[in-house]
């Protein structure tokens, strides 16, 4: 499929002098979808975009060639882990991020506020963003006083145990801005406490005060650093987050008073309620309260059914690892569902992962071939299903676009 054709520069050009611009090239008029070139130091991104995860500053599997070639623009790499691992200075001195990594294109980074959730209540209650995916813990609660059992979370930041060592660890608003400033991302996101769709009312209203407090000392902290002092190097964009769980007037209020700061784009965070309806419930209410005219993007969520839903509600970049995730697992997505290339009768199929499909991988691999790999745990199994997946997603999201180009979204 021939990508869509925008007028603009080579999207891939450093352009050190500027932090972010955002136009809106096309807006839906059956929904907030709306096409735009979001500009960043390191080029240009079609929105809406996938946004795929390189954790470690890696898309695993996969070197930073291999992911160009899955029509990736962009990635978002995890603070908390890269601080823990080689460390903020060792990227620092490497030239930062986009060099450390040979990725020329655009980067974010997140804050560390997930790991407040992942390594805190996430863990202990083995439960995720979103709570229909863990019915058997439903009926647990979180109150306002609550503590994670590795994790202390206070009003000034988070005390963390390491995962690597065991050592104890502290990030707070200060400190993620010091590291993601060191990192040298695009796009950064304001601290934040990421909750549990277990928390009670008062656990969120409590939380929501301590976040926005972060994002306002975040904002501060910024304007502070070298990168914000000297106008020529201020080439990171801070993205504010909103938060308030699935309780309306919680997230309205998260949305007006993050809108009302001096942010140049948005993350929408936390958990996302119960199921799916109630995702698209949150997303109704916080957008149309967050300035039109500047990028939005959803944090970790986008699985295939759910992005034209998400898009549609105004999502201009979201970032998930469903494609690397399955790809690791012996998981390809298709035209006609996911296959699970491990089971032993595709030791005899003769075809691409995908008849359709024109990523590398269906043009040079069968999945006999494919299948073999994965059933002796080969790597590259993995990597040529990552690279499928990686592919299809973003195509998939290519057609979005068309769809709204044309006015059919």
């Amino acid at each position: 499929m021939k990508r869509l054709k925008f007028t603009h520069s080579n999207p891939y050009t450093l352009n050190p002098k500027i932090m972010i611009e955002f136009k809106i090239l096309k807006k839906s008029k059956k929904s907030r979808a709306r096409l735009g070139i979001l500009k960043t130091p390191h080029g240009e991104i079609e929105t809406p975009s996938l946004v795929p995860v390189a954790t470690q500053a890696v898309v695993k599997t996969l070197t930073s060639d291999e992911v160009k070639e899955t029509k990736s623009q962009i990635l978002i790499c995890n603070t908390f882990h890269l601080h823990l691992k080689p460390g903020e200075k060792i990227v620092k001195s490497a030239g930062k991020l986009h060099k450390f990594m040979n990725w020329n294109r655009p980067l974010m980074t997140d804050s560390g506020g997930f790991q407040v959730f992942s390594l805190g209540f996430g863990h202990d209650l083995n439960v995720g963003k979103i709570l229909k995916y863990f019915p058997e813990n439903e009926n647990k609660i979180i109150e306002k006083d609550n503590q994670p059992k590795k994790v202390k979370i206070t009003d000034d930041g988070v005390f963390f145990k390491s995962p690597v060592d065991g050592r104890e660890l502290y990030i707070g608003p200060k400190e993620s801005m010091k590291i993601q400033e060191s990192l040298g991302a695009d796009i950064i996101f304001a601290f934040d406490e990421c909750t549990s769709p277990l928390s009670t009312y008062e656990y969120i209203k409590h939380s929501l005060k301590r976040t926005h407090t972060w994002a306002i000392q975040c904002l501060k902290v910024q304007k502070s650093l070298p990168a914000g002092r000297q106008a020529k190097s201020k080439v990171q964009s801070l993205f504010g987050i909103v938060q308030g769980s699935h309780f309306k007037d919680l997230r309205e209020e998260s949305a007006k008073l993050i809108n009302s700061l001096d942010f140049p784009g948005f993350g929408i965070g936390g958990d996302l309620g119960e199921n799916k309806k109630t995702m698209g419930k949150i997303l109704d209410w916080t957008v149309p309260l967050l300035d039109e005219k500047k990028p939005k993007h959803l944090l970790g969520i986008g699985y295939l059914e759910d992005m034209e839903n998400i898009i549609k509600r105004g999502i201009d970049t979201f970032d998930c690892t469903v494609p690397t995730h399955y790809g690791r697992r012996g998981i390809a997505f298709t035209d006609k569902g996911k296959l699970d290339i491990r089971k032993s009768h595709f030791l005899n199929d003769k075809n691409p992962l995908d008849q359709n499909c024109e990523c590398p991988t269906c043009q040079n691999y069968k999945r006999n071939y494919i299948c073999h790999l994965t059933r002796a745990r080969e790597i590259t199994g993995m990597k040529l299903i990552t690279i499928h997946n990686l592919y299809y997603f973003n195509t998939f999201v290519e057609k979005i676009r068309e769809k709204i180009k044309n006015g059919k979204l």
